[in-house]
């Protein structure tokens, strides 16, 4: 077995090599069945197994995590983490997560203390030049770009030279408190530096710009790399170096966080580090209001008797970003704004971004919406790690509530939670609503709802019907009436869960089932479908979709789906006639033009729901009854694993059992349903997140756990929701979760670490604690999930 390759998990997902490892003809797996194809010798199946009728094509293990060696010294990794992660014993638990972020910490300590050796290289040759006839620097502006340069690097070194032989020589009584402390108590010397930050960058740009010679001394500084590393030198700018400090103020902030989390608190360290924290909380502070001034708002005189009839927070795409603002909807123009900052205290006030009186707007007809610009969607694993983030933040604010925990740790919380909320409410929108000012300008808003981008149709369409004049509001009228909007808004929080009061119901979490059987009430016949909708995180967004029922007055789906709730209260089903008129078809892939036949809404009654039968409903929309039926499962119950009976299976059995049997390194079932989700699922908006048919995903099931030979020809004919439904559903059923029962709880802390460096280095560590076949399966999914 080779040693290992990278010391990160970005290295590993960034690497150009990773799509290509699983052709690398001279690398090993580290069993002696396989060829370096991956390809099994031909040693005949074991006694009782079945035989398979495919070749394996799954990959060869990663180098980057298949050091398990003996080979590597002291950096190799035994397959079992170290005894603090054994289950049962927290405080143990707790002492070893403190070792994996020391480690990681310590790394990237390293890193910054090479960063300022390669600044401080050139100062010393520069001071000798500079008293001589022909110095490439002044005194002067020497000593005013390299600053407490010095100062830093020493405290840095020393630091660093105390604290590497306790993690190296680690057990539960190692102290390492009053180090951070004594760090903490020299902020002083990054006050200074950061006083003359600006001065030192303008100087060093003006040297530059002057001299031939030290410009090319500052486009080119050699940082030495870490012991550990390939590489032994990088090539930086000055300009880049000198923002380290700045940017390195903020790490031990960070890892103090961390590091308190996982100490018990009769530790002796635990008193140090919190002086330590409060310390550098106490820095950053002064630091944060001498470099971020806030501007001041003016009060506006309130009146204007214009009636706001909605109002509401959309995303706007302005010059190619995305704004969130504030729309309001008066009986007479549409007036788009955004909350003005204001400091402590004053009064908050709206500044107009522009306004259409309703009379000059116009929906642009899928023609003109072709001709505009298309919006890439944020990518979905990157609104995954938001969603992470904000329920790991949930839970860590319940354990400090049940621990009756400080109420400024619960709002330093909050305020992380609400910042992700807040990013996730601003990228996760997909949707188009165009509108246009016949006199001028096009306006962009992204919605995460058709039923919600219908609402705002249909009032401002409404209010179209009377007799409207065109108009141009004067400076000051524009300023009475964005002074109202205050006053007169009706929605007063940015829509995330951040924002809830406690005594608030907090929704439900776990699945819903709902299967949509029929529809009554239209008066001509049509091809119609349905779709569902949950509010998620604060928003509401597609989870489902019945098939066409073609050219009919009464359509019978009976179609059953499974939707995943996170915090979800209410369920939205909207009614379409489908459109095939090529020459109506907006060919924007986010943008649906099939005409809304009815919506309607239901609120999920905690007590209603929770019960383990079947509940039938019938929802009235614009005189078309829907007939459905629910049953939730909470999110407790439906993580709780049942081995299968049926040995023979896939599904409910141990990847471990199927692997082996299949002589294969990642699970048969695993690779099929990838590879025609990357087929032809890759372009779909909402794979993974839009639930498939119940019933196709079930016939699937039965078939994979059959080895039916008609697999192959079953999938290719599935729609594709239904696949990536499937391999949601086969994980889930897995005995126990991928990343094994005994080492969840460790993965559940490390992602929660806020120092980068330590996040990586456990994460690091506890994969290569995993048994290879769910390593190996991991690393399949996740570059999958990259594609």
């Amino acid at each position: 077995r080779r040693p290992l390759r990278y010391q990160s998990l970005a290295a590993l997902v960034e690497d150009s090599q990773w799509p290509f490892l699983f052709l690398v003809s001279d690398f090993s797996y580290g069993a002696d069945d396989y060829d370096a194809e991956g390809n099994e010798e031909q040693k005949g199946p074991p006694e009782g197994s079945e035989t398979m009728p495919y070749i394996d094509e799954s990959p060869t293990m990663s180098p980057q995590l298949s050091a398990r060696s003996q080979g590597s010294g002291g950096d190799s990794v035994s397959p079992t983490p170290p005894e603090g992660l054994a289950p049962g014993v927290e405080a143990g638990k707790g002492l070893e997560m403190r070792k994996l972020v020391l480690s990681g910490f310590l790394a990237s300590e390293e890193i910054y203390i090479n960063q300022l050796e390669a600044l401080l290289l050139p100062m010393k040759p520069l001071k000798a030049t500079a008293t001589t006839s022909q110095p490439v620097l002044t005194i002067q502006q020497i000593e005013t770009i390299f600053y407490k340069i010095q100062d830093i690097y020493e405290i840095h070194k020393e630091f660093y030279d105390n604290l590497c032989p306790k993690v190296q020589q680690w057990d539960s009584q190692v102290t390492m408190g009053h180090l951070f402390q004594k760090l903490a108590s020299q902020l002083g010397v990054y006050k200074a530096f950061v006083d003359n930050y600006k001065v030192a960058l303008e100087t060093a740009e003006k040297c530059s710009q002057s001299n031939n010679q030290f410009q090319k001394i500052s486009e080119e500084l050699k940082v030495k790399g870490p012991k550990d590393s390939k590489d032994s030198h990088t090539s930086v700018t000055m300009e880049a170096l000198l923002y380290k400090p700045i940017d390195r103020v903020t790490r031990s902030t960070l890892v103090l966080h961390d590091l308190l989390k996982h100490t018990p608190v009769d530790h002796p360290d635990y008193p140090l580090l919190q002086d330590a924290l409060r310390i550098s909380q106490n820095f950053l502070s002064s630091i944060n209001e001498d470099i971020d001034p806030r501007r001041t708002a003016v009060t506006t005189p309130k009146g204007e008797t214009r009636q706001l009839v909605k109002d509401g927070f959309l995303v706007e795409v302005s010059e190619g970003s995305r704004k969130l603002r504030h729309v309001f909807l008066f009986t007479d123009v549409l007036l788009c704004a955004k909350l003005k900052k204001t400091s402590a205290g004053k009064h908050q006030q709206y500044d107009c971004k522009w306004y259409i009186p309703l009379a000059d707007l116009v929906f642009p007809s899928p023609e003109e919406s072709e001709a505009s610009p298309h919006v890439h969607p944020f990518p979905d694993h990157e609104l995954e790690d938001m969603k992470m983030k904000i329920s790991a933040l949930k839970s860590e604010i319940q354990k400090e509530k049940a621990n009756k925990g400080q109420s400024r740790a619960i709002e330093r919380l909050k305020k992380k939670m609400f910042e992700n909320e807040f990013l996730l409410l601003l990228n996760s929108p997909t949707i188009p609503f165009r509108i246009h000012n016949r006199n001028g300008k096009s306006y962009l808003f992204l919605l995460s709802s058709d039923y919600e981008r219908s609402e705002w149709r249909e009032a401002i369409q409404k209010l179209q019907k009377k007799d409207l004049q065109a108009f141009v509001l004067s400076s000051v009228e524009l300023q009475v009436l964005t002074g109202s909007c205050f006053k007169l808004r009706t929605v007063h929080n940015i829509p995330v869960t951040s924002n809830k009061d406690d005594d608030e119901s907090p929704g439900l979490y776990g699945f819903l089932h709902v299967i949509v059987h029929s529809a009554k009430g239209f008066k001509q016949s049509a091809h119609l479908y349905c779709t569902l909708e949950v509010d998620s995180f604060g928003y509401f967004v597609s989870k489902a979709k019945t098939r066409v029922f073609r050219d009919t007055t009464e359509p019978k789906w009976d179609e059953e789906f499974e939707i995943e709730l996170e915090g979800s209260q209410s369920l939205r089903i909207l009614c379409y006639e489908k459109c095939y008129d090529k020459t109506k078809v907006n060919k924007d892939n986010n943008e649906i033009v099939d005409k809304i036949m009815g919506k309607g809404q239901i609120q999920l009654d905690p007590q209603t729901v929770e019960t383990k039968n079947w509940h039938t409903d019938v929802i009235e929309m614009n005189g078309i009854k829907v007939e459905f039926s629910m049953k939730f499962t909470s999110r407790d119950m439906s993580l709780k694993r049942t081995p299968s009976k049926k040995q023979t299976g896939v599904f409910g059995v141990k990847i471990s059992v199927v692997t082996k049997r299949e002589r294969s390194k990642v699970p048969y079932i695993v690779r099929q349903c990838v590879e025609e989700v990357e087929k032809r699922g890759i372009e779909e908006v909402g794979i993974y997140r839009i639930s498939g048919v119940a019933t196709d995903i079930q016939a699937l099931k039965a078939v994979f756990d059959a080895n039916n030979k008609d697999i192959l020809l079953m999938l290719s004919d599935m729609d594709i929701n239904a696949i990536a439904g499937t391999l949601k559903l086969y994980f889930r059923e897995l005995p126990e979760p991928l990343l094994t029962d005994r080492l969840f709880p460790a993965f559940m802390e490390g992602i929660a670490l806020s120092d980068p460096a330590a996040k990586e280095n456990c994460m690091m560590h506890l994969l290569r604690s995993l048994p290879d076949p769910n390593l190996i399966t991991f690393l399949f999914l996740l570059e999958h999930l990259k594609r």
